[in-house]
């Protein structure tokens, strides 16, 4: 699918997870960085080397990147072209807004996807270079999604 850009697993030790991927699998990370949102304190790493990246992230109880039950997949991102016709569009397709950073000042949402068990998460194109910058120097840039060419 266009604008496919990384997978991330919620888990309650970040440096745990990194040490296992990179025994396992051989996946070199970025240094973790804390951020937060609202109320959330969170932690956040990527994979180097991609894409597709991988995400992991913690955050507290109540969050939306509540790890307290364990770890586990939790979506897929995607770039959008706007972030503001995709959610509707996956709302009418039956996928319903689990969160959105929107409120916070940050262009993305989350949906739903029960079929799988996880969510979809769409990230406004005007937040890839940012990205690409901290996570992925040098990298070029990364297909998007046309949400005009969806309806």
């Amino acid at each position: 699918m266009t604008g496919f850009y990384h997978v991330c697993f919620v888990v309650p030790d970040i440096e745990q997870a990194m040490r296992d991927f990179q025994r396992s699998a051989g996946v070199e990370w970025s240094d973790p960085v804390s951020d937060r949102m609202g109320e959330w304190d969170y932690r956040i790493v990527f994979s180097t080397g991609g894409p597709p990246f991988v995400e992991l992230i913690t955050g507290p109880t109540g969050s939306p990147w509540d790890a307290s039950q364990g770890a586990r997949f939790d979506h897929m991102g995607f770039w959008s072209r706007d972030v503001a016709q995709g959610s509707p569009r996956l709302e009418k397709e039956g996928m319903p807004v689990d969160f959105s950073g929107c409120p916070y000042g940050r262009p993305f949402a989350y949906h739903r996807m029960d079929s799988i068990g996880a969510r979809i998460e769409l990230v406004d194109v005007s937040r890839q270079t940012a990205f690409l910058n901290k996570w992925h120097p040098g990298g070029e840039a990364m297909p998007v999604i046309d949400e005009n060419s969806r309806d």
